[in-house]
């Protein structure tokens, strides 16, 4: 394998503290989206570049899942959604003639099925995308079902593919609450006050991650707000870094006490501090409860389990997946071996130009052709390391079997 030359890519510095806040402000939305117009914040030049990206294809929405520029399973789902609502308006829009799949229900039901089979192969563990995609299918089932003509059914996928990513922000922030709540009545039923809680969370589950507010990040946005958070604490998450790129840049910019953690840190962390829960997010939730989040979830569940610390799995109902009975039956991706020897930033020492520009650079840190790399995207923990379950609907904790009932929570 072969990396080529260096990737540059310079930004200007700001130089005014309110273009330092807005830019801050901008790198913490995912999507920007009216009418038919879709932007996605490109989240591997993240935090260091502030890059939107222009969304007009099908094609290149798929590719911004692919390749991970937009990351995260709800706001992946979001962005498959949206772009079928946008495909749709601008065929809708069309001069004459229209498009050949609106020329009868069948030839529209047809093309919209291709089109989201295509978008759920970008990324197969994200139980999220296909969620989205199967709502999209329903609805267009049923439009055709009660006879409507073309243009309504394509105005009913239109307006549930725009609700998909609206009704995201509602449920993050009541999962949040949720999972807050429980955790401050624990710990106040063991004695402590329910104040100065200090939390760990893996990956990045914020407003990066989803529409707006985030899962497990937004559980402790949540604890942050209402004055019971002591600190945050996460890990870096390698390979891609989600938590010293995007968890750092928002915590940063919400102004929440946090600490950044090599991942290999976790065990030292909870033998020196007092933590009292890990919070992560999930991309699939097995109906036994068995949860597929990003790697290094299933080591910290581990190292939680030996110290007695609460193991909270923060997603909405849509990452439950009861079709899917434990952890084995959950498909696991596996990212090209290059990723896992390649990191990005900016370059240090800066190198600024009379423009206020700075480089940014991609580079190899393994030798060249290895011919041995592992590099899942995710691992699975087992129910029996997660103490409770939280979704937008409530909490479920295991019953006197030892067992999650999700009946409640889905």
């Amino acid at each position: 394998m072969c990396l080529g030359p260096l990737i540059r890519v310079c930004y200007t510095l700001p130089c005014q503290c309110h273009r330092l806040h807005k830019m801050a402000a901008e790198s913490l939305t995912s999507i920007k989206s009216s009418d038919d117009n879709i932007q996605i914040v490109n989240q591997l030049l993240l935090p260091h570049t502030t890059e939107w990206l222009e969304i007009d294809t099908i094609e290149q929405a798929h590719d911004a899942i692919k390749t991970m520029k937009i990351r995260g399973a709800p706001a992946i789902a979001s962005l498959a959604a949206l772009s079928v609502s946008q495909h749709l308006t601008r065929a809708l829009r069309a001069a004459d003639p229209p498009p050949e799949f609106l020329s009868s229900p069948e030839s529209l039901a047809a093309h919209v099925s291709t089109i989201l089979d295509f978008l759920f192969t970008a990324r197969p563990t994200a139980v999220n995308l296909g969620a989205a995609t199967r709502r999209l299918s329903r609805t267009l089932q049923s439009s055709v079902k009660a006879g409507k003509d073309v243009r309504a059914i394509a105005e009913d996928l239109i307006g549930d593919g725009r609700l998909v990513a609206a009704e995201d922000v509602g449920r993050n922030k009541a999962m949040a609450k949720w999972g807050g709540d429980w955790l401050a009545e624990q710990v106040k039923g063991g004695g402590g006050s329910g104040d100065g809680l200090n939390v760990l969370t893996v990956c990045n589950t914020g407003s990066l991650a989803t529409s707006g507010y985030g899962t497990a990040l937004g559980l402790i946005t949540y604890l942050h707000e209402t004055g019971k958070l002591g600190r945050a604490y996460y890990t870096q998450t390698a390979p891609y870094h989600q938590g010293s790129r995007l968890t750092a840049l928002e915590l940063k910019t919400l102004q929440i006490p946090s600490t950044m953690i090599v991942d290999t840190m976790v065990g030292s962390l909870f033998q020196h501090h007092r933590i009292h829960a890990v919070a992560v997010g999930a991309d699939r939730i097995a109906a036994n409860g068995d949860t597929a989040n990003k790697i290094g979830t299933y080591n910290a569940a581990v190292l939680a389990a030996r110290h007695n610390i609460p193991f909270i799995v923060v997603a909405p109902v849509t990452t439950v997946d009861l079709d899917v009975a434990d952890g084995s039956g959950i498909p696991i991706e596996h990212r090209p071996p290059l990723e896992a020897c390649v990191v990005r930033g900016a370059l240090y020492p800066p190198s600024v130009d009379a423009q206020g520009n700075r480089a940014q650079a991609a580079v190899m840190i393994t030798p060249e052709g290895l011919d041995g790399i592992y590099n899942p995207s995710f691992d699975v923990t087992p129910a029996e390391l997660i103490t409770a379950i939280v979704t937008e609907k409530g909490v479920a904790v295991k019953g006197s079997d030892g067992k999650f009932d999700l009946s409640n929570v889905v």
